[in-house]
């Protein structure tokens, strides 16, 4: 590609990773009219896509070879590893002066390895974690946290305005997935107040819908947490953003602030119960914490 800013016109994508996230970010870039196509590690996520006329890349090679930007959401830092390098991999099989844009949230090791084994290829890499849930990927108005060159982040302003509400450059490489780290710390500690907040009501023999409702309304409540109140209430814990892949977060919250010395209690706390609950509400919605926290005190 040229340094010139990307287009729908001059720009050809392919989104690695479509899952419950990657796949909402492929259909709203298709919708939006830019040019993808899209690969998944599992063939039955891609099944509905191509039910509803996305186009599906036979392998990751062909994806690769045909993009001039790709754009990847996958699960922890082993699907990063096992996509990007290798005989088969991204790196193995890109053109040069392909631009990545790496969506997941991973450890800052294993954003740095993909930020380096990009330079050593020519290529040009964003790391590009994402703040919010499918709801938000579905409306376009998710916050992306970008790491790297300047140049390259600017470039590619008319893929954020097509799938974000607003974007920002934290600094150099890996500064994307850092401050996602910091994001989702917040994220999980509060959810899991959230869940001991519910219960302290519920102990406290206060009508759990009318909490819900007037919680929801105070300045204590940021706007992430706004959607998990009928969840809760409706005992409806589809996911949006799954329990398993906070604990994952909170994991790597909790490597960091080991390496850069942070003491984290609350973190800490936090990480514990997740890990806990892992083990029986893991594929369900991270507002599930809140059954789970009600049941502890059940088993006293």
């Amino acid at each position: 590609m040229s340094e010139t800013t990307v287009s729908k016109q001059n720009a050809q994508l392919g989104f690695i990773g479509l899952g419950l996230m990657g796949s909402r970010f492929f259909r709203r870039l298709h919708s939006e009219g830019w040019k993808i196509r899209g690969w998944n590690r599992s063939h039955r996520a891609t099944i509905p896509l191509k039910t509803d006329g996305l186009d599906i890349a036979e392998s990751l090679v062909d994806l690769v070879h045909g993009s001039d930007i790709l754009l990847s959401s996958l699960g922890n830092d082993e699907a990063v590893r096992s996509v990007y390098f290798g005989e088969a991999g991204v790196f193995a099989n890109m053109k040069p002066d392909t631009i990545i844009l790496e969506m997941s949230t991973i450890s800052p090791e294993a954003s740095l390895l993909l930020h380096e084994g990009a330079n050593k290829r020519g290529a040009h890499s964003i790391d590009l974690p994402v703040s919010g849930s499918t709801p938000a990927v579905e409306a376009g108005v998710v916050t992306l946290l970008g790491g790297g060159e300047q140049e390259t982040f600017e470039r590619c302003t008319p893929i954020f305005e097509s799938i974000a509400k607003q974007w920002y450059l934290m600094g150099p490489a890996t500064a994307g997935i850092r401050m996602k780290l910091v994001v989702n710390l917040l994220l999980g500690v509060n959810m899991e107040a959230i869940a001991e907040a519910v219960s302290l009501g519920e102990h406290l023999k206060l009508n759990r819908d009318i909490l819900l409702d007037v919680l929801s309304k105070t300045a204590v409540i940021a706007p992430a947490f706004v959607g998990k109140f009928p969840k809760i209430k409706a005992g409806d814990y589809s996911p949006q953003f799954p329990l398993h892949l906070m604990s994952k977060d909170m994991d790597l919250v909790h490597s960091a602030a080991n390496a850069a010395g942070a003491e984290l209690p609350a973190a800490s706390a936090t990480r514990a119960i997740l890990e806990d609950a892992r083990a029986e509400s893991g594929d369900l919605d991270l507002s599930a914490i809140t059954p789970y926290v009600l049941k502890l005190a059940q088993q006293k």
